[in-house]
């Protein structure tokens, strides 16, 4: 492909980026696969080059842009003018550009949500979390502990460097960081089930829920699967894991995951807004349930930038009243003595310490525990809210 055909396919696939934005569609490096599988004809070389601009344009963009044109040309204009001599309209290349045509916004995020971080992280550290947050993130890797009781075992046969994860307020042994696009899936431990993809900011929220063996664990929101499986890997195979969702095919999913890496899950499939009839067994028995409820998701921007152009202050309310409703139903599971992990990927106060006080102010007999919050900037992993909260014996 020529740089002018490659300028092209990734205005088009913006556009498909920005309707999905607009409409609640795929998120964008699903959209990019897909249409990039559609293109045949694209090289290894062409699909690289294509992502790259899409991205880059998308994290140029503090708000949703009117058009992948004027995305791309922000983005050009800014900081690469003169490609701008490949927009010269020949065969599959975008037209020369017009001085009237409309541009995007270029920026970190919108005004609007650039003040609730302040709120939460001050001016400086609000300044440091848009910075880090549209970076390209780190590729964490998790050991399967119970198959490899040596990490660096497991890093020593892997064929790329890989480092310990280091700097969170959590040990985390078992975590290693690899080069961003390492093949992962494509080696002997991935296969054989040494190792998972994951996040070490996952990792540390699974660290700290502190599930143990023999224990009844109901991760109420269990989405992919991720943080389950590592639940169940702390269980060491004894006690029971129930994972919950209310996407079917989600949890479909997790079942060949939780088979390859040895985890045995229960699932349960929620029906809203009818959720606790099909958790009325469990009622008062669960020894810890995980909320890691739905949420604005600020602190995954480094893989999923095009978040900024979703949110609005009207569906982050929204996310608050779901939180909330998650809270109270996982509580009815919980035990006297027991625990409820409530942790959002958001570091967002609306999201994060107004939930937990608000969730106090509803339920007596509870006890706030200890409250976390990971942020890119400091910590160099997606960012987080956890709070940790005891039922009264």
């Amino acid at each position: 492909m020529t740089p002018g055909a490659r300028l092209q396919a990734a205005i088009e696939i913006l556009d498909r980026v920005i309707a999905a934005a607009r409409d609640g569609g795929a998120a964008a490096d699903a959209i990019v696969r897909r249409e990039l599988a559609a293109r045949r004809y694209a090289g290894s070389h062409d699909r690289r080059a294509i992502t790259e601009w899409v991205f880059r344009a998308i994290r140029h963009c503090a708000e949703r842009p009117p058009s992948g044109r004027a995305a791309l040309l922000a983005l050009i204009e800014a900081e690469e003018p003169a490609l701008l001599a490949e927009f010269d309209g020949g065969p599959h290349a975008p037209t020369p550009p017009d001085p009237s045509e409309p541009r995007a916004t270029s920026g970190r995020a919108p005004r609007w949500l650039i003040r609730r971080l302040e709120a939460t992280l001050g001016r400086q550290g609000a300044a440091a979390f848009l910075a880090a947050s549209l970076e390209r993130a780190p590729l964490d890797l998790r050991v399967h502990r119970l198959r490899a009781p040596d990490a660096g075992a497991v890093a020593a046969q892997l064929p790329f460097a890989t480092e310990p994860v280091r700097g969170l307020p959590v040990r985390l042994p078992w975590a290693l960081r690899a080069p961003s696009g390492s093949p992962v899936e494509a080696t002997s431990a991935y296969r054989e089930g040494l190792v998972e993809v994951q996040d070490a900011g996952s990792q540390a929220v699974v660290a700290w829920c502190a599930a143990r063996p023999g224990e009844r664990v109901v991760d109420l929101c269990a989405g992919a699967g991720g943080k389950t499986l590592a639940l169940g890997v702390d269980m060491a195979g004894e006690g029971r894991l129930i994972a919950c969702d209310v996407d079917r095919e989600r949890l479909a999913r997790l079942h060949p995951r939780a088979e390859r890496a040895g985890v045995a899950v229960e699932t349960r499939l929620l029906n809203p807004p009818r959720e606790a009839d099909a958790l009325q067994d469990l009622e008062g028995r669960a020894d810890l349930v995980l909320v890691d409820a739905p949420c604005s998701g600020t602190g995954t921007w480094r893989r999923a930038p095009e978040l900024r152009w979703r949110l609005t202050p009207r569906r982050l309310a929204a996310f608050a009243r779901l939180q909330d409703r998650l809270l109270d139903l996982g509580a009815r599971l919980v035990r006297p003595g027991g625990r409820l992990v409530y942790a959002v990927c958001s570091v967002l106060a609306d999201e994060g310490p107004a939930r937990a006080a608000a969730f106090l102010s509803r339920h007596g007999g509870w006890r706030a525990g200890e409250r976390h919050l990971l942020d890119p900037a400091r910590h160099g992993c997606d960012g987080f809210f956890v709070a940790i909260f005891r039922r009264h014996g």
